[in-house]
């Protein structure tokens, strides 16, 4: 299962009736810096239907608004308490990290990442909006490593090395009833009334602009004919490539990038077929896109430009920061070898254990998870105990109800859990 930062849902238009939303928290941290430009030790942010609405690196150390009605509708004492959960966050991952590392013997030398995401998805009804479902999953090297299934309630590992991390929170009902609570509760909360927030931004459309070019490809007598709508928002659209109006499919060579973000918030899609540079027939290009009622047709003059090798800029960004990451993650790990399975393990109790036995993974199946997400939230349990490894960072309340914060000296990979984070004022984080 790959799990690419496009993962959360948009929704469309007004808020309708069966119109779907999303609320969802990514943390990714890698061991060490990375050394490329953006591209931080520690990044956190939150996305509303897809789009970025706050944002925290190790670098900047702050929490910070990304969308004009997160700054008037939140007041600073929100920015602050988020930036201390964060910065408690930053602490957990490096903490967590190198315990990973310790369990399963690896070195300083490679780079590895560890990856959360957490959130919820809600259906607009007469009576507001109502939870369809939630997402709690971590990911250790490009690996899907742990998530709960909210529907029957369990910690699924998809891998031996987290049975025995599975066998642990299963067995801590309060836990299990606690995540289950807030993905179905809080954070549908924190999903409407976001929501209502940023409606105008959210009812927002943009057609989008429609390319036909052509490119060289390693086959002389041949050209890649390649479609590209971009700048549109919302993300839903459709595209066909046509040959003498007939619609073209994979079994025709039809290759598609599917719907991915650019950098300024709108999206883009390319398809594209190879073709023989002497083919005359017609091709068409047919792009639908129901927001801003446009639909666009458009026909290839079977012009071969002199530089057949680019085709036009416009949208040809990989897609902002959330992508980006995610590339890197992914050159990351190519080039440490670790896109297959993980290396060796320890002996030690961790979330990467090698003992034996069923992972009850209910259907989720075993792959490279890249850029997976997490929520903030509560950095302290309501006794005032450090928080231990087998538990994720709380959700909810960035304070405890007695004001101790939580430990970050055991990570979240092993030990008992001392106490349950308790709901707050403070959205998922």
């Amino acid at each position: 299962m790959y799990f690419f930062a496009v993962f959360v849902l948009l929704g469309t238009g007004l808020a309708v009736n069966g119109e779907i939303h999303s609320l969802t928290y990514i943390y990714t941290a890698f061991s060490k810096p990375v050394g490329l430009p953006g591209i931080h030790e520690f990044t956190a942010m939150g996305q509303l239907d897809g789009r970025m609405i706050d944002y925290f690196d190790s670098d900047n150390q702050k929490k910070v608004p990304k969308q004009a009605w997160m700054t008037e509708r939140l007041s600073a004492d929100y920015w602050d308490k988020g930036t201390q959960s964060r910065q408690s966050k930053q602490q957990w991952f490096k903490v967590n990290i190198d315990i990973l590392k310790e369990r399963m013997r690896q070195n300083d030398t490679d780079t590895h990442v560890l990856q959360w995401m957490h959130g919820c998805v809600g259906e607009m009804t007469d009576g507001g909006i109502k939870f369809k479902s939630g997402m709690d999953m971590y990911s250790y090297d490009g690996n899907n490593f742990l998530s709960f299934d909210d529907k029957d309630g369990v910690w699924v590992a998809p891998t031996a090395e987290a049975v025995q991390t599975k066998r642990k929170w299963d067995e801590v009902q309060v836990l299990k009833e606690y995540t289950k609570g807030y993905l179905e509760n809080e954070c549908i909360d924190w999903l409407g009334k976001f929501i209502s927030y940023g409606q105008q931004q959210l009812t927002e459309a943009i057609p989008p602009k429609v390319h036909l070019f052509t490119r060289n490809t390693k086959v002389e007598a041949n050209i890649l004919l390649t479609c590209l709508a971009t700048g549109f928002l919302p993300k839903e659209i459709t595209l066909h490539m046509k040959r003498n109006g007939r619609v073209l499919t994979p079994a025709d060579g039809v290759v598609s990038s599917g719907v991915r973000p650019n950098g300024d918030e709108t999206y883009q899609r390319r398809d594209s077929v190879e073709i023989l540079r002497s083919d005359l027939s017609t091709y068409t290009c047919e792009v639908n896109h129901p927001a801003s009622k446009v639909h666009v047709e458009k026909e290839w003059d079977h012009k071969l430009h002199p530089d057949t090798n680019s085709g036009p800029i416009i949208g040809v960004a990989i897609g902002g920061l959330l992508l980006v990451i995610g590339v890197v993650v992914l050159v990351v790990l190519y080039k440490t070898g670790k896109l297959g399975p993980c290396g060796n393990r320890g002996s030690k109790e961790s979330l990467n254990s090698s003992s034996s036995g069923g992972s009850g993974n209910n259907g989720v199946s075993n792959g490279t998870a890249v850029y997976l997400a997490v929520p903030q939230g509560n950095t302290s349990a309501n006794n005032g105990n450090a928080i231990s490894v087998i538990q994720p960072p709380a959700q909810g309340n960035t304070s405890a109800n007695n004001g101790n914060t939580a430990s970050v000296s055991q990570p979240l990979l092993q030990g008992n859990i001392s106490g349950i984070p308790a709901s707050g004022t403070q959205p998922p984080e």
